[in-house]
């Protein structure tokens, strides 16, 4: 339980170890882990507050780490002209009323005053004041007449409403200077004599300073200075308040000194059991490790890659009948560093992207503000998962267009992140130099060519079946050639190793190889002695001798492929190869079939300077084994993903069609192309049908763009078609009218007819994706392993 079955090995087989997770490029790392270094979100909180955010159900591609579903779209300007009307009308009514107030029309409007006050404060039968406090309770009343029409105005004529069309929702700074305009106008006409101004106040702070008269019982209140001036500063800030809060004063300030930030970090759920305090362990009966693991996470000693890391751990110990016991007995001893990940490692030595684990989500961009994208996804953060990955990815734009910085380098880094926590196994191929993390972000780092690489390349996958071999050396071979077919070449290899591994046990090397398919008489003899004689294993040597005298049969005739493998194979076969792809016990071979059974994290750098042609030959190799490895492992409980940032040239028609097959084994491939040109045509369609997500980015041609249409297809739109009409008048003095309106506006008088009608169109067209992607965009659609789709949207790769 302690390993989880991810540190051992498989028995030898042939005196290799298949499957096995190779020894690190490094130096062996310490027993104990260190504490990662990481914060675990991009907002700078702490794990816990990572955990507790809440990441509601959304579609496809929706960053979901404190997403908030935007509101239904309303039509802001007839929305906007309605309310001003209803503001406008509330406010003459209210000036309406309060001049009625003062001019003492309005009936009964003393009746409380003289209720509320001594009889002896007025002249009999009059509401003229007799004393001073008279004066003042008539100054209060006033003030108290003016807050309840200023209340009735708001409440009946939608204020509020408006308040919150015309400031609050409103992004920062517009919102807090528009309340802030609003707070200056009010004081102006709360206190006019501070600043020199000749007209009479709004009764605000008078009521105030009467109230405080009658309360008190004098004036002395106002003879100390301090205390007249901390009122006076008091009536200011509580006139002041209602805008601070209306305009976000407070946010748009701390949000404008903030550093290090995109944004401030959405809140947390406010759920009494929060993840942070691992609330899935508690309800399972398994207190004391969520105890141990709560009190990890508040001293700061776990981060996200081990809080899910041990809940994926715990999901697979659940079902098992002794799982639970034995989980919590690892936690108790081990904390957050259970179940580490065999390299040591429990973060990356650096993250370029923003990322939320806990979904397995990486955030690539957002979804931009444009008329093309619906309303609901406007603004909303764009990611990727292995949801989507799943169905594999196709990412189309020339160089410089963002495709290794915006999407290969993110999907890379998140996947390896995964693979720490025991999900994800990830291969990524590049060209030497490319920037996709350092070599000890990686558990393999294989670099033909580079004598300085730790490890080598098995060109046979681990595989034992020579018929297997063959098919994979076929597709690497010869699979971009039409004018040979993969199945006779395969044929032809494998009539050649099956019967090399019964004799010496192994796969022929690299130079012996191309002997054997020159057909090279010293090595062909060889074999052919080799393979007489030992009784026991009679049966098996002369079915291989049939397959060799089989091979010699076909060598020369006009459809012997062996020509053709033999010269590819010769791109292998160089001085700055030599010795990399060993067979022998001494090498240090990788196997692309180490995947299908440990979370590895391997980069293979391919040596395209001056080796273009071999760099090809091994990434159409590589993507061969894989889909054919992927296919065929017994257990699929990781993702495995095989990241191509450049697919020129590696795509065949067989593994075209395995692509698409990868959806039900948990595992896909994403294509980096700068033209779909560098695809043979006749695998063009059937490579947009294979993937499920497909992406282009600004400056792709419109031959490239037509392929990106045709895949997305149309829908139907409201389109509107506006007919003008000249009117002919019929009355002499409308006619005369209208040859004056001509005669200054020069155009004549029409009338406008407006047809409404549902049309198909095409989502994007190829002029639209040529042209219309402005740059640092891309467009992507995406569909998930369960059949949801996502249409194709507009991105901002910058954001």
């Amino acid at each position: 339980m302690d390993t989880d079955g991810t540190q051992g090995t498989h028995d030898p087989v042939g005196g290799r170890l298949r499957g096995s997770v190779p020894r690190p490029a490094q130096p062996p790392r310490p027993a104990t882990p260190p504490m990662p270094r990481q914060a675990p979100a991009a907002g700078g909180g702490s794990v816990a507050e990572w955990l507790s955010v809440r990441r509601p159900k959304a579609g496809p591609g929706v960053w979901r780490y404190g997403y908030v579903p935007r509101p239904p779209e309303q039509n802001t300007a007839a929305v906007g002209r309605r309310l001003l009307a209803w503001m406008a009308g509330s406010f003459l009514v209210g000036v309406l009323l309060w001049g009625l107030w003062r001019e003492g029309t309005l009936p009964y409007q003393w009746v409380p005053l003289k209720v509320l006050t001594p009889d002896r404060w007025w002249w009999t039968g009059t509401t003229t004041p007799k004393e001073q406090e008279a004066v003042d309770a008539l100054v209060v009343y006033q003030g108290v007449a003016f807050a309840a029409i200023v209340f009735l105005v708001g409440r009946f004529g939608a204020w509020a409403e408006g308040i919150r069309h015309f400031v609050t929702d409103r992004p920062q700074p517009a919102r807090a200077v528009t309340a802030s305009v609003a707070a200056v106008g009010v004081l102006i006409f709360v206190w006019p004599d501070a600043l020199g101004l000749d007209w009479r106040p709004l009764p605000i702070a008078d009521p105030v300073l009467s109230l405080v008269v009658l309360v008190t019982g004098g004036s002395g209140f106002f003879k100390v200075p301090v205390l007249a001036y901390t009122l006076y500063a008091l009536i200011t800030l509580a006139v002041l308040w209602p805008f601070a809060r209306l305009g976000g004063w407070l946010d748009a300030w701390s949000g404008r000194t903030r550093k290090g930030s995109r944004k401030a970090p959405p809140r947390p759920g406010a759920s009494p059991l929060a993840r942070a305090q691992w609330a899935e362990l508690r309800s399972a009966g398994q207190d004391r490790a969520a105890d141990v693991l709560t009190a990890e996470v508040s001293g700061g000693r776990m981060n996200d890659v081990d809080c899910v890391r041990v809940a994926h751990v715990w999901r697979d110990a659940a079902a098992r009948p002794d799982g639970s016991a034995t989980f919590t007995d690892t936690v108790v001893r081990q904390g957050g560093a259970a179940w580490t990940h065999p390299s040591g490692q429990r973060d990356l030595p650096d993250r370029a992207a923003e990322h939320d684990l806990l979904v397995g989500q990486v955030r690539i961009g957002r979804y931009a503000r444009d008329e093309r994208n619906p309303y609901a996804l406007r603004g909303a953060g764009a990611a990727l998962d292995p949801g989507v990955l799943g169905t594999s990815m196709l990412a189309v734009g020339p160089s410089g267009a963002g495709k290794t910085v915006g999407v290969v380098q993110p999907v890379v880094e998140s996947l390896a992140l995964q693979a720490l926590t025991g999900q994800c196994a990830v291969i990524a191929v590049c060209a030497a130099g490319t920037r996709l993390g350092p070599d000890d972000a990686y558990d393999v780092v294989v670099k033909p060519g580079d004598p300085a690489s730790v490890h080598d390349l098995d060109l046979y996958a681990g595989s034992t079946d020579p018929d297997e071999a063959a098919g994979f050396l076929a597709e690497g071979l010869v699979g971009d050639l039409e004018t040979v077919d993969t199945r006779r070449a395969a044929i032809a290899l494998a009539q050649l190793l099956g019967p090399y591994r019964t004799v010496h046990g192994r796969f022929p090397a690299v130079p012996v190889l191309r002997e054997l398919l020159e057909g090279e008489p010293g090595a062909i003899a060889d074999l052919r002695t080799r393979l007489t004689g030992d009784p026991e294993e009679d049966a098996r040597r002369s079915a291989m001798r049939r397959e060799l005298e089989a091979r010699l049969r076909q060598s020369g005739t006009v459809n012997d492929p062996g020509p053709s493998l033999a010269d590819r194979l010769g791109l292998l076969d160089r001085p700055v190869f030599a010795g990399f792809f060993d067979v022998g016990d001494a090498g240090r071979p990788f196997s692309v079939r180490a995947v299908t059974h440990h979370p590895l994290r391997v980069r293979v750098d391919l040596p395209e300077q001056g080796h273009e042609e071999a760099s090809r030959l091994l990434a159409r190799l590589l993507l061969a084994q894989f889909t054919s490895v992927v296919r065929s492992r017994p257990q699929r409980s990781h993702f495995a993903g095989l990241i191509l940032d450049d697919a020129s040239r590696t795509l065949t028609a067989e593994t075209v069609r395995a692509i698409q097959r990868l959806r039900s084994t948990n595992a896909g491939v994403v294509l980096g192309l700068r033209t779909i040109g560098e695809v043979s045509e006749s695998l063009q369609g059937p490579l947009y049908a294979a993937v499920g997500c497909r992406m282009a980015f600004s400056g792709v041609t419109t031959w490239d763009g037509r392929r990106f249409a045709e895949a997305w297809g149309t829908e139907w739109v409201e389109a509107e078609e506006v007919a003008q009409h000249t009117v002919f008048a019929n009355q002499p003095v409308t006619r005369a009218l209208h040859k004056l309106r001509k005669m200054v506006t020069g155009k004549a008088v029409t009338t406008d007819a407006v047809t409404v009608r549902q049309v198909e169109r095409e989502r994007w067209s190829a002029s639209e994706l040529a042209h219309a992607v402005p740059p640092g965009h891309a467009v992507l659609s995406l569909t998930t392993v369960r059949g949801e789709h996502a249409p194709p949207l507009l991105v901002d790769l910058r954001d």
